[in-house]
């Protein structure tokens, strides 16, 4: 199943809720007439919930990374003194 790029926009718009009224009117008109659309809709949501968590999943990784370097390493070690003084 291939679709437009021009259909990629339209349900990304629907998605996140962008675009004049008429637009989302006509958009709603054309799921409840296409049901191969609804499913479209459907695995374009599935995809960006995917894309999503994995870009949170990858941003606490590098969060992590930085806080392990800044408590662990010994050439942080001022650092990490401030900071826990600010919570004694």
């Amino acid at each position: 199943m291939r679709i437009s790029l021009n259909k990629v926009e339209q349900i990304d718009n629907h998605l996140f809720n962008r675009g004049n009224t008429e637009d989302k009117l006509i958009f709603e008109a054309m799921l409840i007439l296409d049901p191969a659309l609804k499913s479209q809709v459907s695995w374009q949501k599935k995809t960006l919930d995917f894309v999503q968590h994995y870009g949170r999943k990858k941003i606490k990784a590098e969060i992590e990374s930085v806080h392990r370097q800044l408590f662990n390493e010994p050439a942080h070690r001022c650092f990490r003194d401030k900071i826990l003084s600010l919570f004694k």
